[in-house]
């Protein structure tokens, strides 16, 4: 069966063309020129408008219901790097209860501080959700450590927003990629502070969104796991933001999009970034270096060695997706490992390294 779009004077498409694309009526406004006008009638001279977009690799029709970045938004809830995120560790290995935060929850709640923000400062909130959404699809099990384990086996720095950007470039859809946006793949790259500054407030935004996530819920985290408690957090931090999750969150998104002005450059004031800076600091002291975690991650690194040992010496049993690749083998091979979750790889591990008997 074939249908037309209501909005195309072109030829009938199959219901299985998502895209619908065609050609556009004279005189019919199709909901993605309507939003595109909406756009240019209320967005802050900051915001990157979807229309002056820099574009795709790939020319694409433009769609009749989405603009460009609300498109790579589905794109991307739809990828399976996406959905792996939900079996990935944020910061506790293997946690036991239903409540510590994970990869997926972590993204969801940088895209939701990003969309307020973003909202709230008259920029294009469909391109800052959409980076929201990608910047940490490229992490490895077991959180920052799976970037420590194959850092050496690579010989380079093994960085997860690089790897972010290799998914959506070249490892979903069977090796094709997502074919994104510029400003949407310029976000994923540029979202860690470790990296140059990206092109756009809305991805400066989600620089700052991501980091008051994961300070809070991380927070939240070690308080639930007996590794803190709220009374142990540094006043310099809690007398500014808040001695609650809920105050701190929302003194940090408030004071960012208060010290904002027209979004042209977004920062924090220095009062309330000293504090979040003190906060994170404490985290790194007290929950991330912690020395009692040590030996767990360990194993974890452990894990991640073996495996790529063990699949550069067997690349014939990495999926043939990730042979399309471009790259050297060891390249491919930490494309694959880094794309397990926590418990596939244990899994993979087991079947790999334990006597059978063992497993039954």
């Amino acid at each position: 069966m074939l249908f037309r779009s209501p909005f195309s004077a072109g030829p009938a498409s199959s219901p299985d063309d998502a895209s619908g694309a065609g050609a556009t009526m004279p005189g019919v406004e199709t909901p993605r020129e309507r939003q595109e006008r909406i756009e240019r009638e209320t967005l802050g001279p900051a915001a990157t408008l979807a229309e002056r977009s820099k574009g795709r690799e790939r020319e694409e029709e433009p769609d009749d219901l989405r603009t460009a970045f609300q498109r790579d938004r589905d794109r991307i809830i739809h990828a399976k790097a996406f959905r792996r995120l939900k079996h990935k560790t944020q910061v506790f290995l293997a946690p036991e209860g239903d409540h510590y935060t994970v990869r997926l929850t972590h993204t969801l709640e940088v895209a939701q501080i990003a969309r307020t923000a973003a909202r709230a400062l008259r920029l294009n909130e469909d391109l800052a959700e959409a980076i929201g959404l990608a910047h940490d699809l490229g992490h490895t099990p077991f959180g920052h450590l799976g970037e420590e384990a194959l850092t050496p086996l690579l010989g380079r720095p093994f960085r997860h927003s690089e790897q972010s950007l290799r998914i959506v470039e070249h490892l979903e859809n069977d090796g094709a990629g997502l074919n994104l946006t510029w400003e949407v793949r310029d976000g994923i790259l540029g979202h860690p502070w470790s990296m140059p500054a990206p092109s756009t407030s809305e991805a400066h935004v989600v620089r700052y969104a991501d980091r008051i996530a994961y300070t809070n819920h991380d927070v939240a985290d070690a308080v639930r796991a007996g590794v803190l408690r709220e009374a142990d957090l540094p006043a310099a931090a809690t007398d500014v933001l808040g001695h609650s999750h809920r105050e701190r969150v929302n003194t940090l998104v408030t004071d960012l999009v208060a010290s904002s002005g027209d979004g042209s450059v977004v920062a924090l004031s220095d009062r309330v970034s000293v504090a979040l800076d003190t906060l994170r600091d404490f985290l790194f002291d007290r929950v991330y270096l912690r020395g009692e975690a040590r030996s767990e991650q360990e194993k974890a690194l452990g894990v991640i060695r073996a495996l790529f040992g063990y699949y550069l010496e067997h690349p014939d049993e990495i999926p043939e997706e990730y042979h399309r690749s471009p790259g050297d083998l060891p390249t491919r091979v930490a494309d694959y490992v880094a794309g397990m979750t926590d418990r596939y790889a244990l899994r993979t591990h087991e079947r790999l390294f334990l006597p059978r008997g063992w497993l039954l």
